[in-house]
């Protein structure tokens, strides 16, 4: 709340108003509170180097949308803001300006990957690509493996659901003796946490169900076809866990990152994001690795990491043409300049998608697996299909049949209403239909 009502109170001298002396104004609304003070340097240094004032506010977490929807209406509105991917531009199309003559879209390796509006404009640019998965404490696993009976003899036994399971089991019956509190950090459904799990979780089952449909686009329904994988690996993570099932509607992210962190725990689903918090928690480069999520889906010993990016650069459209101007031109700096591009890859830890800095590997060891899991050419990557769900709300009513399921107030079946039925409703409210 604290980090809410700095959002609101920071936003008065931030703006679109064109500056003084003419050079025009930048205002960042960020999407990533995790980098927050990366930005704030990164701003600060551009100022100092061109006198051109720019201010980067950071939406507290999962408040995102409603703060962009508060703030792009106003006289003093973001010059650059951004959107989660196709669906999100649907609903902020009408703010995005045309974005083909900017540099970070002539430095896309793959320009495809950029979003068009519905008139075939290049108006949004990914800047960062990003990869989840199960990240784990090597010193923690590797003590386990010394155990008398462990379940495997290295990290590399892991390659399926079964597997998986047989060593989350064994570690949270021998709890204990191995020293942790659970084998998985607690799966908090407090607001800062719950977008693990009714997103980037539920991406497991959508994505295998997509690939055996083949289907491209948002569907107007889907069948569900992988529920009963998304129950076996939400019952695995909550309870194998450091925190009781009746608990989980308080925990947040900074406690589940706290409690991977200070070595209760095994396992922990996050993505290379999560490096810079672990980093500021004491935890060394060398004593994490990052494995896939296995649900117990045919073929999976070949599956990745999931990758893709929900991190589209737009400039607001409504801006002055001095503030899209200086905005374009802070752009251009961020995929050029040394230290911005020394920011992007070694301090906030990113995979960026520009040619500029194809040969920079960020130092992040959650950032150098995901490079050489997609530098396997005996594995397939899991897309990012949770980009096409058609709403927040669909997000937001899963998020609650999970807890509920977790808590016992609820049952699986509230689950798959929620999943199967809730997307059919959402997609026509999304559609107008």
């Amino acid at each position: 709340m604290m980090v809410a009502s700095l959002v609101v109170s920071g936003l008065a001298g931030c703006g679109s108003s064109q500056s003084d002396d003419g050079k025009g104004k930048v205002y960042y609304l960020n999407f990533k509170p995790e980098i927050n003070d990366e930005w704030q340097a990164l701003a600060k240094a551009y100022t100092e180097a061109t006198g051109v004032e720019v201010t980067v506010v950071t939406a507290a977490s999962d408040t995102y949308e409603s703060t962009l929807r508060s703030e792009i209406t106003k006289d003093d509105a973001p010059t650059l803001f951004q959107v989660n991917g196709p669906v999100g531009l649907k609903t902020w199309e009408e703010y995005c300006d045309d974005m083909s003559d900017t540099e970070p879209y002539n430095q896309l390796k793959d320009q495809s990957q950029a979003l068009k509006n519905s008139d075939g404009t290049i108006v949004a640019v990914p800047y960062v690509e990003e990869s989840y998965g199960i990240i784990y404490n090597k010193d923690l696993l590797t003590k386990y493996t010394q155990l008398s009976g462990a379940k495997i003899s290295s990290v590399d036994d892991i390659k399926s659901f079964d597997k998986l399971k047989q060593v989350a089991d064994d570690i949270q019956a021998r709890k204990a003796e191995l020293g942790v509190e659970g084998a998985f950090s607690s799966a908090g459904f407090d607001s800062s946490s719950d977008w693990r799990f009714a997103g980037h979780l539920a991406n497991m089952p959508l994505f295998y169900e997509f690939r055996d449909d083949n289907i491209t686009d948002q569907p107007a329904t889907i069948k569900g076809s992988y529920l009963d994988n998304f129950k076996r690996i939400f019952d695995l993570y909550t309870i194998d866990s450091t925190t009781d099932r009746t608990l989980l509607s308080s925990k947040t992210v900074d406690d589940s990152t706290t409690e991977f962190a200070t070595g209760k725990s095994v396992f922990y689903q996050n993505g290379t994001w999560a490096w810079d918090a672990l980093k500021k928690a004491g935890v060394a480069s060398d004593s994490v690795g990052m494995i896939p999520i296995y649900i117990g889906v045919p073929g999976e010993e070949n599956q990745g990491l999931a990758m893709g990016s929900e991190n589209y650069w737009c400039v607001n459209k409504d801006a002055s043409d001095a503030d899209k101007q200086a905005t374009k031109d802070f752009l251009k700096w961020l995929v050029t300049s040394d230290d911005a591009k020394t920011a992007l890859t070694d301090r906030m830890g990113f995979i960026t998608p520009f040619k500029t800095m194809q040969n920079m590997v960020p130092d992040n060891p959650l950032s150098k697996a995901a490079v050489d899991d997609a530098n396997n050419p005996d594995t397939y990557n899991v897309d990012w299909v949770f980009e096409r769900i058609p709403s927040t709300d669909w997000k937001s009513n899963l998020g609650s049949a999970l807890l509920n399921y977790a808590q016992g107030t609820g049952d699986w079946n509230a689950v798959r209403t929620a999943f199967v039925d809730g997307w059919a409703t959402e997609y026509a409210n999304s559609s107008g239909n």
